[in-house]
């Protein structure tokens, strides 16, 4: 399966402004920024993250076909760990055909927001089964 990581901006200034809506981000110039386009062929995740001060990446928003998820909490991004080894995050939509490491990413996203964990969980057991077919 493939899955995508997208940049959504900067955590302090556009975290309390994300929704399930949100299609741009505040930048540090102050003027608003469209989001990359998810890349082509992307059937997997889709991951929105936003950078903290200190060069800490943390997903805020977790999306598949089905639901769209904006996390109360976000999660630190642990390279390698959540995204595969040799990947890097950047400003355009990183590919991600690592599925035992966003399986990571959505367990450790789910744990941080009980409060979505029925939906978290939902989107957790349609990735499984997807990727029991790929």
């Amino acid at each position: 399966m493939r899955h995508a990581l997208r940049y959504a901006g900067n955590f302090e200034k556009n975290f309390m402004k994300q929704t399930t809506d949100s299609t741009s981000f505040e930048g540090s110039d102050g003027q608003q920024h469209a989001y990359a386009p998810w890349p082509d062929g992307v059937n997997g995740l889709r991951i929105s993250f936003m950078e903290k001060a200190g060069k800490k990446f943390v997903v805020v928003r977790i999306a598949d076909d089905t639901s769209d998820v904006v996390l109360h909490n976000e999660m630190v991004l642990v390279p390698g760990e959540h995204f595969g080894f040799g990947v890097h995050l950047q400003g355009t939509p990183t590919v991600v055909e690592d599925n035992i490491a966003i399986m990571k990413l959505l367990e450790d996203a789910t744990k941080k927001n009980v409060g979505h964990s029925d939906e978290l969980l939902q989107m957790r057991a349609r990735f499984k089964a997807a990727a029991a077919k790929h």
